[in-house]
């Protein structure tokens, strides 16, 4: 058995579980489905919006093999009883702000699961990532070109998920700044 990933040092862990990209899996949805529905069975309220983002969730692009999930809370319901529950449920909690947490879950010692996914908890109307990815499946020549890109960034920072992360900024606050123009008020509880 491994290290615990909780001894482990940052590089340690880019180490472990580095950027892999991979062509478009179908199975990607029917995973999101799946974590959907047992997310829905233990978190404490229907008011909460469950939907499936980033990469694994735009049509025929290559990606991190990894389900991004957006957990929307409406501002009745406190964060930190959320953040509890999930943790009991096997997520462990990466990053906290005032208003934001992140979850993985698929993480061990021995490197990846065979499903992972990264949950991020946020309050209702904190949705970029569902504008930018409606905006790359209703343009599949945008899509393809933030498929290049991530390519072209996958050897140079296959070991710095923050270096990654920061290089593919610019083009997603672009793209999703022209969705939110478009797509005007789609996300907002009426």
């Amino acid at each position: 058995m491994g290290k615990p990933l909780s001894d482990m040092t940052l590089e340690e862990l880019w180490e472990l579980f580095p950027i892999i990209l991979t062509e478009h899996n179908e199975s990607w949805n029917k995973w999101y489905a799946e974590e959907e529905r047992r997310l829905s069975g233990i978190l404490p309220s229907n008011d909460i919006k469950i939907s499936h983002v980033g990469s694994t969730a735009i049509k025929d692009v290559w990606a991190k093999p990894i389900i991004d999930i957006l957990v929307e809370l409406p501002v009745s319901i406190l964060m930190e009883s959320v953040k509890i529950v999930l943790v009991q449920n096997g997520y462990i909690c990466m990053s906290e702000q005032a208003n934001r947490k992140s979850f993985n879950k698929g993480y061990t010692s021995e490197g990846f699961a065979k499903k992972v996914f990264h949950l991020h908890l946020r309050y209702e109307g904190d949705n970029d990532e569902l504008y930018f990815r409606d905006y790359l499946n209703d343009n599949p020549l945008l899509a393809k070109q933030y498929e290049e890109l991530k390519l072209s960034l996958w050897e140079k920072f296959e070991h710095d998920r923050d270096g990654y992360t920061c290089a593919k900024a610019c083009f997603v606050a672009e793209q999703t700044a022209k969705a939110k123009k478009y797509y005007g008020n789609k996300y907002e509880r009426g």
